[in-house]
């Protein structure tokens, strides 16, 4: 890119308006071939103007009406709403909690851990025995 730079600042200035002519047809060629083309593909929804390649679509992304993008909103926050069981901007701690029925986290009596806690010990020694059998 330099070296394109630099061979600019060594034209005269009539080759500079002779290049500056050349790139501005070329701008007009270049669009009056895009209205052809757009025309004898059929009229593109996007109204017109220049293409970027050969498929006749501006830019290479659809553009989203104001309303559509609105529909959208409207019904992701109706999704999100009937999750949260209609309590507007709740967390998801307080929606877990209404899904479940308002119970909190369950808690483990000291003498169940111990029962679960012996049963794993019991389990354990018998495959100690086994292996050294």
């Amino acid at each position: 890119m330099e070296t394109n730079n630099m061979s600019l600042l060594n034209l005269s200035p009539s080759q500079l308006r002779k290049a500056a002519d050349l790139k501005e047809r070329i701008e007009t060629l270049n669009s009056e071939l895009s209205q052809i083309l757009e025309g004898a593909a059929g009229s593109s929804p996007s109204g017109g103007g220049e293409t970027s390649g050969g498929n006749g679509r501006r830019g290479g992304r659809r553009q989203m009406s104001a309303a559509g993008r609105a529909r959208i909103a409207a019904a992701a926050r109706a999704r999100w709403a009937k999750i949260r069981g209609g309590q507007g901007n709740g967390s998801s701690v307080a929606a877990a909690k209404a899904k479940s029925g308002g119970k909190g986290k369950r808690t483990m009596s000291p003498a169940a851990r111990e029962k679960i806690a012996a049963a794993a010990r019991a389990r354990w020694a018998k495959v100690r025995a086994a292996k050294g059998a």
